[in-house]
C-alpha cells in the first residue's frame, strides 16, 4: 500500500476492506486474496473517514477537503457530494437503520445528513475544539462524540427520529446557504437533538469515542496516552476505569463485539488488548517502525483491522480452528473449555472432561492441536500458551455425561505433542532443537537430537514421526533415529494421514501435496487463499477446505470444487454425500455433498468405464468444466453425452471423428461457417457423400463441380452445368464445361461474354467448323485477316479423362474399427469377453522383497557389516486367463466371399480313383496320417516341430525366426524334446514296444487341428530356474548363476505359452538373461583382472568393469550390490569424481540407513576431492551400451549390432561371429523374431 492508512472499514457480507489513505486515494482490498479491487479517487487531500453501508452497494468518505463523498461500488463512481463543513472531515458513519450518515469535522461540529434527500438534516455544537470522532449508538437513539477540548459528549437524537417519522421536512434546502444565517432558534435543531452527557476525565483532546455493542458503557482514548472505560443510566454517566500502559497518543479503541475485551492502537506502535473486567493488559502487539492511526471491527466475523503508517493489517486475536482429533466413529474436540465426544453413527455429543482455563487477569490461548491415545483413553492438547505448552488429560472410560475434573492433567513446555506408540508420546522442544519422548507420567525417557531444524512434529505410521522444516518434510524413525526419506514442502501446518496410511496430505498455507507413506511426491494442489482443513474419503479422494470452498484433490493432480461455502468449515469425516464437519464455534455439523464429479474423474483416472457409465446414466453431471476436463483429458466421446448445446456437441463430435453425430449438428445450426468447417473434416476423412452435402447446403457449386469431376461423377457434373444455366453463372459454365468436354457449350459461353477470338478459336481447335464460320461472319472479320498460330507437333486437344470406374459409393475405405464401451448406447457387450492381463510372474521375481544389501560379504564389499537376512518372498500371482487375442475366427460359410472354393477339384479326383478301383474288384485302405505329421501340420513353433520329429524344419524356422548358426549347444534339447513327447508301452516280450504321442490337452482334443504335443519346457519352470539364478547371484556364486542364466536362456527357445501376456513374460526372461549373462561376465573379468599384477592399466580396468556392470539392468538389491561394489573400488583407486556418483545413485535406491549413511559419508568426502585420478573410459552422463565382446561402451550414435536372439549389443567388427551372450545366434543376422505363442490359441 505505501501509504498511512487514516480509516478502515470492513464490508458485512463480502471479503473486502475500505481504506481511506493520507495521500488523498480510497482503496478497495479482498483481504482473503491480498489483492487490490478497486481505487476511488476523487478527494483533494487526505481522507480520513471511510464507512460501509450495511446492506446498500454505498460507502461514505470524508476527507479534508471539507466534503462527504457518498460513492456506488457496484458503478465504481461517486454518486453525490455533501458540502457543508468548514474544514477537516474526521469520520463518517452510516446510521444502521436511518437513511442517515454522521459526520465529524475540525470546523467543531457534528452534523448528521439524509443520504437519500442528499441534504443536511441537523448540526450538533457544543464542541469548542476539533470533533475527532462521533458515531451512532448501534441500537438507541444517541450519537457519541470525542473532541480535542478533553470531552467526550453523548447526544440524544430521539427528538430527530420522530420528526423523520412524522414527515417533516428537512430544515434547509441549501445547505451552503445555511452558513449565512443566524444560529439562533430551531436552525440547529437545538429541540431535535440534545446533549445528554458530556464526560470529562481526559487531561487532553480525546480522539475516540464507541458505544458498547450491547452493554451501557462507552469507551474513550486520546492524546494523554490512556483509554477510558465509562458507564451510563437513563439519568447520569460516569467514568468507571482506566487502562494506562501506552506511551503515546492512543488513536482508537474498541470493544470486543463477542468477549469482554478491549483493543486500543496508538502512536506507540502497538495494538493491546485489554480485559474489559480487571482492565489488566492481556497482549501487545508491537510494529517496528510504523504508528497506528485507526482501528475497526468486522461487524459479524472476528476480524480487526489496523491502519499504520505503510498500510494496514487484518488480524484477528486468537484461532477459531476447534483442536480435534478422529478415532473410528468418534470425533474428539474442544469447546467451551471441555474436550468433547461426537458419535458419527448416533450423533450423540456428551462432554469428556474439564481442561485448564485462564486465571484471573491473564490470557490463556485456546488449545491449537489435539493428539488421542485410544489405547489408554488419553488426550494431548497444545497451545500457544507460555511459548508453547502441552497438558495431557485421561478420559473417562465411559462416557455418562459426567465431567473431569482438569485438576488431573499433566503439564510441560513444548511446541508440540504427538502420541507415538501405546504407552510414549514425543514433545518438541523447538528452542533447544530437542524430541522428548515420554511416558504415561509425563517422564522423560529418552531424549533424541534431530537431524534437521525442526519447526514441528506430526504422526507417522509405527515408530515414525514427521519433522517439519522451513522447507521439507523428513519422515524419521525414532527408534533408529535414522532419517528413512524427504520430501520438498513449504512449512506444513497439519498433516492427514489416509484411513489406511497408505497416503498422506501435507497442508501448507497455500499448497497440498499428496504422497505416499515413503514420502513419493504423487502430486501438489496450489491455492490462493488460505487451505484450512482437509479429509480422505473411502476412495482415496482427499477433500479440503479453502475460506469458502469445499474442494477435491485426485492423487495424480486432479482437483476441483465441491461446492461454496458461507464461513469456514474444519472437515472431519466424509462418508458418502454426508460430510461431518466442526464450524468457528465448535458445532457439529453434516453438510451435504455431491461427491459424482470426483467419483467420476476417480474412475476415468482408474479406467474403471463400468462406473463411469453408470454415472453417467444415473447422475445429472453436468457444466463446461467436466466437458473441458474430459476434451483435456482425451475422451471427447463422453463429453459428447454431457453435452446438449448443438456449438459443443459440433466441436466434440469433430474432436473424436463422430461424423454422424457431427452431421446431425450441423443441420441443427444449419450456418455456412459450420457446413464449411464440416466439410473440411468429412473431406479429410473421406466421407464424400457428407462433402457432397455440406456443399449443397453452402451452395458451394464450384467445389461441388470440382468434387463430381475427381470422383468421375459425370451425371451430376451435367445436372451442375443445367444449375450455371439457370444461374447465368458464365464463370461455372466455362469450369463445367471444361469437366465433362462439351466444347460447344464452352464455344457458346465464350461467345456470351464477348470472347469472340477465343470462342473461334476453341470452334476452329476442336473441329467445328460451322460454328467457327458463324463466329467469324457474326464478328464480321474476313478469314483472310485472321491470324492462326501453328500447332506444335503432337499436340492433343485439351478433354477430360473419362472415368474407369463410375460407382456411387464414393467415401473412402475406411479402417474397421469396433465401437468402444462409450458408442453407442453404453452396450458393454460380452463382459468376459477381451484380455484381462494380470500381474506379472516375471516382474513378481524382478521385485521379490529379497534385501540384496544382506548379501555384502558374499559379493566381498567388506564394510565391517553384520546384516541379517530376510526371508526371500516367493513368486506368486497367477498368469492371465487363456483368453484369444488374434480375434473372431471365420464363420461357416464366409469363405466364398474370401475366394476360398470348396476343393471340388480334389474331390472330384479322389472320387474317379475309387470308382477305378472298384471296377477292379478290390479297393485298397486309403493310409491314415500320423499324429506326428499332425502336430507338424498344427503348429508353426518350432518346440512343435521337434516334437514331430521334424528337425530340420524346426533349424530352419529357428534360423529365420532368431537367426540360429550353431545348434551344437541345442542338440540336448532337441533330443529332450523328441523323446519326452511320447510314451513307450511294452505289450509282450515277443512284442515290438508301442510308441504313444503324449498330446498337450488329451481331454480338449476333440477334432484333428487341435492336436499338439506335451509341452517339455513352460513358463513356470522357466520362473524357477530365474529364482535359483537370483539365489546363485545373491550368493556371488557368478559361475554357477552365469550356468543357470545360460541355460534358461537358451530353454526360452522351446517355450511355448497360449497367451500373449505369457509370451511378454517370456520376452522379459529373454532380456533379465542377457542382463545378467552380461553383467556376470564382467564382474568375473574384472575378479581375473584383480588377480593380475596391480599397474596403472590394470587399476584403470577394474575401475570401468566395476562401473560397467552397475549399468545392467539387475534386480534392485543386486544392483544394490553393484554399486557398493564400484563405490568401494573407485574410492580404492582414488576416482572420488566416480565414487561420489555410485554412492549417488546407491542413495536414490534408498538402501537400509547403515548403508545410507556410508553413501552419504562417502559423497561428502568425494566432494572435497571431485576428481578421478585415473583416466577411465566411463562417462555416466553419456548414455551407453556394453558390447557384450569387449566389456567397453557403445555411446549413443556410435556404429552398433545386435545378437537377433538376445539383442545383446556389439562394436561393428564383431559382425558375424556368434554372440557371446547366447553362444548360437549369429550377430548381425536378420530374423523375424522368436514366436512362442501357440497358434492352437
Amino acid at each position: 500500500m505505501g501509504s498511512r492508512v487514516k480509516g478502515t472499514a470492513f464490508h458485512p457480507k463480502r471479503p473486502w476492506i475500505l481504506a481511506s489513505l493520507h495521500n488523498g486515494s480510497i482503496q478497495l482490498w479482498d483481504y482473503r486474496m491480498g489483492t487490490l479491487l478497486d481505487r476511488f479517487e476523487e478527494h483533494e487531500g487526505p481522507v480520513r473517514g471511510i464507512s460501509f453501508h450495511p446492506t446498500q452497494e454505498l460507502f461514505v468518505s470524508g476527507g479534508d477537503d471539507y466534503k462527504v463523498k457518498v460513492w456506488n461500488y457496484r458503478t465504481r463512481r461517486c454518486i453525490f457530494t455533501l458540502q457543508g463543513h468548514l474544514d477537516y472531515v474526521r469520520t463518517v458513519y452510516f446510521h444502521p437503520e436511518q437513511p442517515w450518515i454522521i459526520s465529524a469535522s475540525d470546523d467543531q461540529t457534528i452534523r448528521i445528513w439524509n443520504w437519500q434527500s442528499r441534504q443536511c438534516i441537523a448540526v450538533l455544537t457544543g464542541h469548542n475544539h476539533y470533533v475527532m470522532c462521533a458515531q451512532f449508538h448501534p441500537t438507541d437513539d444517541l450519537v457519541v462524540s470525542a473532541c480535542l477540548d478533553q470531552t467526550v459528549r453523548v447526544w440524544d437524537i430521539s427528538g430527530l427520529r420522530r420528526k423523520s417519522a412524522a414527515g417533516a421536512q428537512p430544515m434547509m434546502g441549501d445547505p451552503l446557504s445555511s452558513q449565512r444565517l443566524n444560529t439562533q432558534g430551531d436552525f440547529f435543531n437545538v429541540t431535535d437533538v440534545v446533549v445528554k452527557f458530556v464526560l470529562e476525565g481526559h487531561t487532553r483532546g480525546v480522539n475516540w469515542a464507541t458505544f458498547h455493542p450491547t452493554m451501557p458503557l462507552i469507551l474513550s482514548c486520546g492524546d494523554d496516552r490512556q483509554v477510558k472505560i465509562w458507564r451510563m443510566n437513563e439519568s447520569r454517566a460516569w467514568e468507571v476505569d482506566t487502562c494506562r500502559g501506552h506511551y503515546n497518543n492512543v488513536n482508537s479503541a474498541l470493544f470486543h463485539p463477542k468477549r469482554e475485551l478491549i483493543l486500543s492502537d496508538s502512536e506507540d506502535k502497538t495494538i493491546r488488548v485489554w480485559d474489559t473486567t480487571r482492565r489488566t493488559l492481556l497482549q501487545t502487539f508491537r510494529r517496528d517502525q510504523d504508528r497506528f492511526w485507526c482501528m475497526n471491527a468486522h461487524p459479524e466475523l472476528n476480524l480487526f483491522a489496523a491502519g499504520h503508517d505503510n498500510g494496514l493489517i487484518v488480524f484477528k486475536l486468537e484461532r477459531e480452528r476447534p483442536a480435534s482429533a478422529i478415532h473410528q466413529n468418534s470425533l474428539l474436540y474442544v469447546k467451551d473449555s471441555q474436550v468433547r465426544l461426537h458419535d458419527f453413527t448416533s450423533a450423540n455429543d456428551a462432554p469428556m472432561v474439564s481442561i485448564r482455563t485462564a486465571p484471573a487477569g491473564q490470557y490463556l490461548p485456546p488449545p491449537r492441536t489435539m493428539s488421542f491415545n485410544p489405547a489408554e483413553k488419553a488426550v494431548l492438547l497444545t497451545s500457544d500458551a507460555e511459548g508453547g505448552s502441552y497438558e495431557l488429560y485421561n478420559l473417562p472410560r465411559q462416557v455418562n455425561g459426567q465431567v473431569s475434573d482438569s485438576a488431573q492433567a499433566r503439564r510441560g513446555a513444548g511446541s508440540c505433542a504427538i502420541w507415538t506408540g501405546r504407552n510414549r508420546f514425543a514433545v518438541l522442544d523447538k528452542a533447544a532443537q530437542q524430541i522428548l519422548i515420554k511416558d504415561l507420567t509425563n517422564q522423560t525417557t529418552k531424549t533424541i537430537k534431530p537431524p534437521v531444524t525442526v519447526e514441528a512434529i506430526f504422526n507417522a505410521p509405527g515408530s515414525q514421526i514427521l519433522l517439519s522444516t522451513a522447507t521439507s518434510v523428513v519422515l524419521f524413525d525414532v527408534q533408529t533415529r535414522q532419517v528413512v526419506s524427504e520430501i520438498n514442502a513449504a512449512p506444513v501446518k497439519y498433516v492427514v494421514w489416509s484411513s489406511d496410511m497408505s497416503t498422506v496430505a501435507l497442508l501448507c498455507k497455500h499448497t497440498i501435496t499428496l504422497a505416499n507413506k515413503q514420502l513419493d511426491q504423487l502430486c501438489q494442489v496450489h491455492e490462493t487463499i488460505r487451505i484450512k482443513s482437509a479429509m480422505w474419503d473411502a476412495s482415496g479422494v482427499l477433500l479440503y477446505t479453502t475460506l469458502n470452498h469445499i474442494k477435491f484433490a485426485l492423487p495424480r493432480g486432479d482437483s476441483g470444487i465441491v461446492r461454496t461455502i458461507d464461513n469456514p468449515i474444519y472437515l472431519a469425516r466424509v462418508q458418502g454425500g454426508d460430510l461431518h464437519c466442526l464450524d468457528r464455534e465448535g458445532s457439529v455439523n453434516v453438510i451435504k455433498i455431491d461427491p459424482t464429479e470426483y467419483r467420476f474423474k476417480l474412475a476415468l483416472q482408474h479406467r474403471n468405464y463400468e462406473e463411469v457409465v453408470s454415472i453417467i446414466r444415473n447422475s445429472n453431471l453436468v457444466g463446461q468444466s467436466i466437458i473441458a476436463y474430459l476434451q483435456k483429458n482425451g475422451y471427447p466421446e463422453i463429453a459428447l453425452h454431457f453435452v446438449r448445446d448443438d456449438t459443443a456437441r459440433f466441436e466434440l463430435a469433430l474432436e473424436c471423428g463422430n461424423m454422424d453425430i457431427a452431421l446431425e449438428t450441423a443441420k441443427a445450426i444449419d450456418t455456412p461457417a459450420y457446413w464449411n468447417k464440416f466439410s473440411q473434416e468429412a473431406l479429410r476423412r473421406g466421407h464424400i457423400q457428407m462433402v457432397e452435402l455440406a456443399y449443397q447446403r453452402t451452395k458451394a457449386y464450384d467445389k461441388l463441380s470440382f468434387l463430381y469431376s475427381i470422383t468421375g461423377n459425370t451425371e451430376k457434373l451435367v445436372k451442375m452445368q443445367k444449375i450455371a444455366i439457370m444461374r447465368n453463372d458464365l464463370q461455372s459454365r466455362l469450369q463445367n464445361s471444361l469437366f465433362i468436354g462439351d466444347v460447344e457449350d464452352r464455344v457458346r459461353v465464350l461467345q456470351e461474354s464477348g470472347q469472340h477470338a477465343l470462342a473461334y478459336l476453341t470452334a476452329k481447335s476442336h473441329g467445328l467448323v460451322e460454328e467457327a464460320e458463324s463466329i467469324r461472319a457474326g464478328a464480321g472479320v474476313e478469314e483472310a485477316n485472321i491470324t492462326s498460330a501453328d500447332v506444335a507437333g503432337g499436340s492433343k486437344l485439351l478433354l477430360p479423362t473419362t472415368p474407369v470406374i463410375s460407382s456411387t459409393e464414393l467415401d473412402w475405405p475406411q479402417l474397421h474399427v469396433s465401437k468402444g464401451i462409450f458408442d453407442g448406447k453404453f452396450n458393454f457387450g460380452d463382459k468376459g469377453a477381451g484380455p484381462h492381463p494380470g500381474k506379472s510372474r516375471v516382474a513378481d521375481l524382478a521385485t521379490a522383497a529379497v534385501d540384496g544389501d544382506d548379501a555384502a560379504g558374499a559379493w566381498d564389499i567388506d564394510e565391517g557389516e553384520n546384516m541379517g537376512v530376510d526371508d526371500e518372498e516367493g513368486f506368486g500371482g497367477a498368469g492371465a486367463d487363456e483368453v484369444d487375442l488374434l480375434g473372431d475366427e471365420v464363420e461357416a460359410g464366409a469363405e466364398g466371399g474370401w475366394g476360398i472354393d470348396d476343393d471340388g477339384e480334389l474331390d472330384a479326383e479322389i472320387a474317379a480313383e475309387a470308382t477305378a478301383a472298384a471296377a477292379a474288384g478290390f479297393v485298397a485302405p486309403q493310409p491314415g496320417i500320423s499324429e506326428l505329421e499332425v502336430w507338424s501340420r498344427n503348429s508353426t513353433l518350432a518346440v512343435d516341430q521337434i516334437a514331430a520329429g521334424n528337425f530340420e524344419q524346426a533349424m530352419r524356422l529357428l534360423r529365420d525366426q532368431v537367426g540360429i548358426a550353431s545348434f551344437d549347444a541345442l542338440k540336448p534339447a532337441f533330443m529332450e524334446i523328441y523323446t519326452s513327447s511320447r510314451s513307450v508301452l511294452t505289450t509282450a516280450p515277443f512284442a515290438t514296444p508301442s510308441r504313444i504321442p503324449l498330446r498337450r490337452n488329451p481331454a480338449e482334443s476333440t477334432e484333428a487341428s487341435q492336436y499338439f504335443p506335451a509341452k517339455i519346457y513352460s513358463l513356470s519352470s522357466s520362473l524357477e530356474q530365474l529364482q535359483q539364478g537370483y539365489r546363485a547371484t545373491t550368493a556371488a556364486k557368478f559361475e554357477d548363476g552365469l550356468v543357470l542364466f545360460k541355460r534358461l536362456l537358451l530353454s526360452l527357445i522351446f517355450v511355448s505359452v497360449d497367451t500373449a501376456e505369457d509370451a511378454n513374460e517370456i520376452k522379459q526372461l529373454l532380456q533379465i538373461c542377457r542382463e545378467y549373462i552380461l553383467g556376470i561376465t564382467i564382474e568375473l573379468e574384472r575378479a581375473s583382472v584383480a588377480k593380475e599384477e596391480a599397474t596403472e592399466d590394470n587399476s584403470v580396468r577394474l575401475v570401468e568393469l566395476a562401473a560397467f556392470f552397475t549399468h545392467c539392468q539387475l534386480r534392485a538389491d543386486h544392483e544394490k550390490l553393484s554399486l557398493r561394489a564400484a563405490m568401494n573400488t573407485a574410492y580404492k583407486h582414488k576416482c572420488f569424481k566416480a565414487a561420489g556418483e555410485f554412492a549417488q545413485r546407491l542413495l536414490d535406491l534408498v538402501p537400509t540407513p547403515q548403508i545410507a549413511d556410508k553413501a552419504r559419508k562417502m559423497i561428502t568426502i568425494c566432494d572435497r576431492q571431485s576428481r578421478d585420478n585415473l583416466a577411465i573410459n566411463y562417462d555416466a552422463r553419456n548414455p551407453f551400451v556394453i558390447c557384450a565382446a569387449s566389456h567397453t561402451p557403445i555411446h549413443r550414435g556410435e556404429p552398433a549390432v545386435n545378437c537377433p536372439y538376445c539383442q545383446a549389443a556389439y562394436k561393428p567388427e564383431h559382425n558375424g561371429e556368434l554372440c557371446r551372450v547366447c553362444t548360437v545366434a549369429k550377430i548381425g543376422a536378420k530374423a523375424t523374431g522368436l514366436r512362442s505363442l501357440a497358434s492352437a490359441n
